[in-house]
């Protein structure tokens, strides 16, 4: 175990080698935390581990660990129960996404994305109240999507139920010191789209938004100790406007982002 340097302690983030998690690493380096960084690929962990000390001077501790694999994910568990070296903020942020519709799907693959999503978002959530509540502090900011609030499969489902989790552990457990967020983005310019072949050319221009950009207002929510975080007045606008918008509706727009 490495010995920390901060004082503002550990804060550990899933999926920190692209996209919003890189992001989210470097915006927690720049602050002065420590990072335990989970991801699959070793080699691109380390390389992100090196990047981050050489340029903010902090320790980072590299999990390697696919999240599908249960044994795996209890390592991660057990590594946000250690009260010994205290993780003080949770990022989950790994990422699943499957271009296919429901049942174009193979059944494990839809398994794998559900075990991504909800099932380690929900272990490691649970792993993370039960250690920041002993100590009377902490926050943990969950990834969901602007897809939570639509009908768009399972996808929407699982960041349906990533939202409404977050939403509901913050007011159950604010007063006892932590807070839980949820930060809902759009369509983001990160590798997710390109991993599911999709490009730019999928979505208005106006609707991708920039990982930095986003980070940057996702920590200001959760210093301003909201529950929830939609980026950019325009999502923020559409969040209104989907709540009211009829379910054969949002049907029509199933493609979009995926092409």
């Amino acid at each position: 175990m490495l010995a920390r340097m901060s004082s503002l302690g550990w804060a550990l983030v899933t999926g920190p080698t692209s996209g919003i998690g890189r992001s989210f690493a470097r915006a927690l380096a720049a602050r002065g935390h420590d990072l335990v960084l989970v991801a699959r690929n070793e080699d691109r962990l380390a390389e992100t581990a090196d990047e981050l000390r050489s340029t903010y001077g902090i320790a980072v501790e590299v999990l390697p660990a696919d999240l599908v694999d249960r044994a795996q994910l209890a390592k991660v568990e057990a590594r946000l129960a250690d009260r010994g070296e205290p993780v003080r903020l949770l990022v989950n942020n790994a990422g699943f996404g499957l271009r296919g519709r429901f049942l174009d799907n193979d059944l494990a693959q839809e398994q794998a994305q559900l075990d991504v999503l909800v099932t380690a978002v929900m272990r490691l959530t649970h792993a993370a109240l039960g250690s920041m509540l002993a100590e009377g502090r902490g926050q943990i900011v969950n990834v969901s999507s602007m897809a939570g609030f639509l009908q768009r499969g399972s996808y929407s489902a699982a960041k349906s139920y990533v939202t409404k989790l977050s939403q509901w552990a913050h007011h159950e457990y604010a007063g006892q010191g932590v807070q839980v967020m949820a930060v809902c983005p759009g369509f983001v310019r990160t590798e997710f789209h390109q991993r599911l072949g999709s490009d730019t050319d999928s979505a208005p221009r106006l609707l991708w938004l920039d990982p930095d950009r986003l980070v940057a207002e996702a920590l200001a929510d959760l210093d301003a100790g909201r529950a929830l975080s939609i980026p950019s007045k325009r999502y923020k606008a559409i969040a209104v406007v989907v709540r009211v918008v009829p379910a054969s509706l949002q049907q029509r727009f199933q493609g979009l982002g995926r092409k």
